[in-house]
């Protein structure tokens, strides 16, 4: 048995966090469902960039055709992630189907320029959803103010939505605080609530980043003993207020209602630190239901030499609490960190729709 397999059986849904047209053409990403344990996608507009630098003669016919007809840039780019995300929906049709449809998504993500727009955001969900056309299609919605709030609207329609570029507990709990709202208008409007899925993006190596680089500026035992340690914290806090999020009596009017959880989902678990352990982030946190993207490398690490315990988030609750008060103490105050990296995360959101639009347009 293989250690992605161990996941599997330990609740934990493997989604590859990279897609080209090259995967596509050459059956990679069908080989990594089969060899791999891989039941999902999730792509972002440095992906696709990348993807279209990489491998311009991938996409060279379709560019061709979409120039001849006059289209822009902009619409260039969505039409060219639409066809890929609608083909790997497509591979991965029979993930979806065999497991209820829990599994077997493709995220694709709003512009940035509705990351604060509510209204835009929501026009964008409708969007790309008739764009891809396909059942096991995710839209990516970032979770600011205005992407909360789009996410009650979106979920109140019937629309399946990735909370991405989630960083703080606090803004976790308005995320699915929305998810339940929207839940409870879709029934009313009876909508069937046992199509609706959702998962929130939790990004992990970021918050290990910006909390160490101000733990080595502080300086001193205390702050070198904490090094390495914020992320996992965090995330494992996330999943205690998920835990705590289903035994609410809303929760449980919604579940007997046929509603699925708003499963967590860890994002950024491709390890920085060079000094760290590259399986850490997907080792350390194991629990049921949870989702991980992995990029490629990663998932490659896991797969050769990771390490699945069954459960390495619900015994750690306190000593995770633990962790952010001394953060605390040694005068790192997380709640500011994340509420930084989620307005980093929104610019360099920007910044990878220009690169994109960059290379397309070379």
């Amino acid at each position: 048995m293989t250690a992605t397999a161990d996941l599997r059986r330990a609740g934990v849904s493997i989604w590859l966090d990279d897609l080209s047209r090259g995967d596509l053409v050459s059956g990679r990403l069908a080989q990594l469902i089969r060899e791999r344990d891989v039941t999902g996608v999730t792509t972002n507009p440095t992906i696709f960039a990348k993807a279209v630098e990489d491998d311009p003669a991938a996409y060279a016919g379709r560019l061709a055709d979409l120039r001849a007809s006059g289209t822009d840039p902009r619409e260039t780019a969505l039409a060219l992630i639409g066809a890929d995300v609608r083909e790997a929906c497509d591979v991965l049709r029979p993930v979806h189907e065999a497991t209820g449809g829990a599994d077997g998504f493709v995220s694709i993500e709003v512009s940035p320029d509705a990351a604060h727009d509510a209204v835009a955001t929501l026009a964008e969900v409708r969007r790309l959803r008739e764009l891809v056309d396909r059942p096991n299609v995710l839209v990516k919605i970032p979770s600011t103010d205005a992407g909360v709030r789009a996410l009650e609207e979106a979920t109140a329609e019937g629309a399946s939505i990735n909370m991405t570029l989630l960083f703080g507990l606090e803004r976790y709990g308005q995320v699915m605080a929305a998810y339940r709202a929207g839940l409870a208008r879709a029934a009313a409007a009876g909508i069937p609530l046992a199509g609706i899925r959702s998962v929130a993006s939790f990004f992990v190596s970021r918050v290990d980043v910006a909390v160490d680089a101000r733990l080595t500026a502080i300086g001193g035992p205390a702050s070198e003993a904490l090094l390495g340690l914020a992320a996992v914290a965090n995330a494992r806090l996330a999943y205690a207020a998920f835990e705590e999020s289903l035994v609410l009596p809303q929760w449980q009017e919604l579940a007997a209602a046929g509603a699925h959880p708003q499963r967590p989902l860890w994002a950024s678990t491709g390890v920085k630190d060079p000094a760290m352990r590259d399986t850490r982030y997907i080792e350390e946190l194991v629990a049921p239901d949870v989702v991980d993207t992995v990029p490629a490398k990663t998932l490659e690490a896991v797969f050769d030499h990771g390490v699945v315990r069954p459960d390495t988030i619900r015994g750690s609750y306190a000593a995770s609490r633990a962790v952010l008060d001394d953060l605390e103490r040694a005068g790192v105050r997380l709640a500011d960190v994340t509420a930084e990296l989620e307005r980093a995360g929104i610019a360099a959101f920007g910044e990878s729709w220009a690169r994109l639009l960059a290379a397309i347009g070379d």
